[in-house]
């Protein structure tokens, strides 16, 4: 296995960016002030490494599963997570650090979950088959999957920081209300497509 270290650069420069404004960012933000970073991270990690093994593999065939069913799953556990985030009433099961405690592989499956399903036919999952076809598939693997672990641990900890800040209610307010507008941003997208 030769790895080019001008492609996994260029890899990593291309998703970073990619992935910044994208909505899995802000959902591993709004998991990452309910649910334990570390073990968010890991789920998102483990989706990501998966489309990026998906993208380079075959990446070809991305575009045949029907984009309208991919985004209505979307949508859905979305809006299962604003529904979870903006549940309302005044007993919260919160530890010592203001999280509910839900245990390493809840947490981790509800995380793996999200991304896995939103991220099918994503722009960077797209980006990472074209590059992997051009710049050799290892290279790109690694590039590409590093830039989105990268983002989803920029995301957690900017997450914990205003966690740590701001009141836990008003976080998970706001972490529902993003929630459900990438629900609707999903659902407006199988019309638009």
């Amino acid at each position: 296995m030769h790895l080019d270290p001008l492609a996994i650069l260029t890899a990593f420069g291309l998703i970073f960016l990619a992935e910044l404004p994208d909505k899995t960012m802000f959902a591993s933000l709004a998991m990452g002030t309910r649910m334990r970073p570390l073990y968010v991270w890991f789920g998102t990690s483990t989706a990501f490494i998966v489309h990026v093994a998906i993208a380079v593999g075959a990446g070809s065939l991305i575009g045949l599963l029907p984009d309208w069913t991919v985004k209505s799953v979307s949508a859905a556990l979305f809006a299962f997570g604003a529904f979870m985030l903006l549940r309302g009433g005044g007993d919260d099961d919160e530890d010592a650090g203001g999280r509910t405690v839900t245990g390493f592989w809840p947490v981790c499956t509800t995380a793996f979950m999200a991304v896995f399903i939103s991220e099918w036919g994503d722009l960077t999952q797209i980006t990472t088959a074209n590059l992997a076809a051009t710049n050799g598939v290892a290279s790109v693997a690694v590039g590409s999957a590093a830039a989105l672990m990268s983002v989803s641990a920029l995301a957690l900890l900017a997450g914990r920081f205003i966690a740590k800040r701001v009141p836990l209610k008003t976080v998970q307010r706001v972490g529902g209300i993003c929630m459900l507008g990438l629900a609707v941003w999903s659902v407006v997208e199988i019309f638009a497509g």
